[in-house]
């Protein structure tokens, strides 16, 4: 399955990655991709060494793992 605008290049399928959110239907997971980006400072390298991807995965990756987080923030009274 392949997400509506803004997320055309991230895929679901049940079969492959244990149905994690993937780049363009490749065995590369939006996690892993964060990852990547984390770990490359420099984009040139990154794209070196990940021909596959290109920069919109990244900016799709970025913006769909920000689309699921929770901003919700208790505050829970520890003391008894």
């Amino acid at each position: 399955m392949t997400l509506k605008p803004p997320f055309e290049h991230i895929t679901i399928e049940p079969g492959k990655m244990g149905g994690q959110p993937c780049i363009r239907g490749l065995r590369l997971t939006v996690k892993r991709v964060l990852e990547i980006m984390a770990t490359y400072p420099d984009r040139a390298e990154l794209f070196r060494d990940y021909p596959s991807l290109e920069d919109e995965d990244l900016k799709q990756a970025l913006a769909f793992a920000a689309a699921n987080l929770d901003d919700r923030i208790e505050i829970l009274d520890l003391v008894s």
